[in-house]
């Protein structure tokens, strides 16, 4: 899988191993450069480094429909448990099922029921 994930802040780090035992290349951003960092600094990094956001936060969705953005394409987690062992395998599965719209724009929101799938910009 070529897809490379950039988790939020807002996510546990341990969504990295959990992402890169699946076959993705996965970095948290505590890791990357400054973890007090804008959504908008963060989704410019992830657009200059060929990244899909991973987020809890609702903002990067927000900031998408706003300015109308063909990217970087955002996977963001819906429900009151977003660790990995509650939702790895939902994201896991969003992730290889829509990698070509994930390559190409995307906004996809992840439930436990459902995944939603926006194409950008929107």
């Amino acid at each position: 899988m070529s897809l490379h994930i950039l988790i939020d802040m807002n996510l546990s780090p341990d969504w990295t191993s959990l992402l890169r035992a699946s076959g993705f290349s996965a970095t948290h951003w505590s890791t990357v450069v400054r973890p007090g960092a804008s959504d908008r600094q963060i989704m410019d990094w992830a657009v200059a480094n060929g990244c899909v956001v991973l987020t809890h936060d609702l903002d990067f969705g927000t900031i998408l429909a706003l300015t109308h953005r063909s990217g970087p394409s955002v996977v963001q987690l819906r429900g009151q448990d977003v660790l990995p062992d509650r939702m790895g395998n939902l994201v896991v599965a969003a992730l290889a099922q829509h990698e070509t719209e994930l390559e190409s724009g995307a906004l996809i929101v992840v439930e436990e029921a459902k995944n939603r799938v926006r194409i950008l910009p929107i």
